[in-house]
């Protein structure tokens, strides 16, 4: 799928081949409007409503308020611009992030403070993420400002500034729009710094200035210019020096791809490292879609001690390796447990390079610094023929016997056969980070999932808003029963789009994955009919499928009724699965990462 970011031009990339979003360069033709600009109709809303359009939103997620109702009939009255409304403020933020992985950029309008604390989260996990979304707030009156007097919606205090104080941190740029002289600027340089930055922004509007005229809107917005960002020439042929001096003399250099390559827009250029170099190339779990597991000399996710079979292996093994964009935290790290040598490491950031123990250069853009280098590379196949003389296949789940109750082994196996480049995976934090993370992802298959801020209920949302940018793609979500009682509501908003989103919902009575962590009753929580309630959510409109599944036989009738009568509908399957059904590699995470969490004070 070609996909753009804005009025501003964007490389066109088809969807899921590298997995980079598209990077933003100069200007493009709009969608025209029906509404004739210098006319008393050019209002502040209208102005917000094509801004969106420009930058490629053609879907923003919402939830109505009384300050913001005003300023939803803009936005419905923009054309090229669809208002999908959502259950509640957390999952419109969730969908945000969801379209903005998919089509490089998100929006969302919420009520002023009930409706931004409760999206405050979402737009916290696209934050961690590098998302540019534009999260939208009605509110209050511009004449409230200062007049000391108390409003509904907020705790009780003539200071509105709350909200605005909350999404500080979150947010890369804030704009409190409460007059007309300087609103056009405001809006323009929220989202201009939303593209630029790669981070959510925050804009409030004042629930009297949508609909009113100025003069500063009365013609049709000039489109987007963004400076490039560039690299130091000098500090980029420095770094290029001593990367090439580092790797050349090594005997079996590798390379390890990090969730950082999508905000640096650097995935073709890995690539094209990887192929001039020969070396053996790995992908972090945070970054698993961002690479092409197609490539020849791709070995699998690197995560430690729960790495793909072979991996870690030869990664750690290594004398050289190049991670690019990673983050090492206490969950991709397993506890801080990774046995890597940092003056083994050439470590690549979206904006400095770092080699070994020092040098350390700034100002060189990570994908400038890879295309230099891969010019510079001894071509070294050592590590990739290590892992295929020492590489054996991975064995099959043993057979099922008929009607034996259904493994989640199993039940990913038979995933695997679905995936395609017209399908997208969706995986929730918990036991689906791991056993997603064994998918073989075929050419363009999309995957998404968020580990740093690791929200349960994420995939919900995401799953909505993915779901509507990608409209070539059927995704498949796998989520767990904990996660998905948090969110479950918006498969309603998903059944009113009239999504075809295949959701296996794995049913094992509880949070697995804080289970393995440390158990304790709170982790039990009560068990939903869950097919029973999207029925009662579908209600008859809609094309929805629900079924349960208990063994393997039912399992493949309900993906062959998925993918044959009901391929265009919105698929439910819920799988019955033994609480402690998890995969090996939970386990083993899930001690590392208890011992981690269980370190006593250091001494003062």
């Amino acid at each position: 799928m070609d996909t753009k970011i804005g009025n501003v031009d964007a490389v066109t990339t088809p969807n899921g081949n590298v997995g980079c979003p598209p990077k933003i360069g100069g200007a493009t033709c709009v969608q025209s409007s029906s509404v004739p600009f210098n006319s008393t109709e050019a209002t502040l809303g209208r102005h917000l409503a094509r801004r969106l359009v420009q930058i490629g939103v053609s879907d923003v997620f919402s939830v109505p308020g009384d300050f913001n109702l005003t300023l939803l009939d803009h936005l419905i009255a923009e054309p090229g611009l669809n208002l999908v409304g959502c259950c509640n403020e957390l999952n419109a933020g969730y969908a945000a992030d969801g379209y903005a992985r998919s089509r490089g950029v998100g929006a969302c309008v919420v009520t002023f403070t009930v409706g931004g604390l409760s999206v405050l989260n979402a737009i916290a996990g696209a934050y961690s993420e590098n998302l540019p979304i534009i999260c939208i707030v009605g509110g209050p009156n511009s004449n409230d400002y200062g007049t000391n007097r108390i409003l509904h919606h907020t705790i009780g205090l003539p200071d509105f500034s709350q909200e605005l104080r909350c999404f500080q941190t979150v947010t890369c740029y804030q704009a409190v729009v409460n007059n007309l002289e300087d609103a056009h600027e405001l809006i323009d340089t929220a989202i201009s710094t939303a593209l630029k930055e790669s981070k959510p922004v925050y804009i409030s509007v004042g629930c009297n200035l949508s609909a009113i005229p100025h003069p500063t809107f009365s013609r049709e917005p000039v489109p987007f210019s963004l400076s490039p960002k560039l690299s130091n020439k000098m500090g980029l042929e420095a770094a290029v020096e001593a990367a090439a001096m580092f790797l050349n003399k090594a005997v079996k250099p590798v390379m390890v791809g990090g969730p950082k390559l999508r905000v640096a827009h650097a995935c073709q250029a890995f690539v094209e490292l990887a192929d001039a170099s020969g070396y053996a190339l790995a992908v972090t779990p945070s970054g698993k879609g961002l690479v092409p597991e197609h490539h020849p000399h791709f070995i699998g996710t690197y995560w430690g001690a729960v790495s793909t079979a072979f991996c870690a292996e030869i990664v750690e093994s290594a004398d050289a390796y190049v991670f690019a964009g990673p983050i090492f935290n206490d969950y991709s790290s397993v506890g801080y447990s990774l046995l890597l040598k940092k003056e083994k490491a050439l470590i690549i950031q979206p904006d400095r390079v770092v080699i070994g123990n020092g040098p350390t250069f700034g100002c060189v853009l990570m994908k400038d610094f890879m295309e230099a280098l891969s010019k510079r590379l001894k071509k070294n196949t050592t590590a990739y023929e290590n892992y295929h003389r020492i590489y054996v296949p991975e064995g099959h789940p043993l057979q099922c016997v008929p009607k034996e109750a259904l493994r989640v082994n199993v039940l990913f196996e038979h995933i695997q056969k679905m995936l395609s480049s017209d399908t997208a995976v969706i995986a929730e934090t918990g036991d689906s980070w791991f056993n997603c993370q064994k998918l073989k992802l075929p050419h363009g298959c999309g995957y998404e999932f968020q580990m740093q801020y690791g929200s349960i209920g994420w995939s919900v949302g995401a799953t909505l808003g993915y779901a509507q940018a990608a409209t070539d793609k059927r995704v498949i979500a796998c989520i767990g029963d904990g996660s998905f009682q948090v969110t479950a509501q918006d498969v309603s908003t998903m059944l009113r789009c009239g999504q075809k989103n295949i959701i296996f919902l794995i049913n094992n009575g509880g949070y697995t994955i804080e289970v393995e962590i440390h158990d304790g009753p709170y982790n039990v929580i009560k068990n939903w009919n869950y097919t029973g309630l999207v029925d009662a959510i579908h209600n008859g409109q809609g094309n929805c499928w629900t079924t349960k599944v208990f063994c393997e036989e039912d399992l493949i009738d309900a993906i062959e009724t998925a993918t044959g009568p009901k391929k265009d509908s919105l698929c439910f399957i819920e799988v019955m699965a033994h609480k402690d059904d998890t995969s090996k590699e939970l386990l083993e995470w899930g001690s590392r990462v208890s011992a981690a969490n269980s370190r006593p004070p250091n001494p003062q």
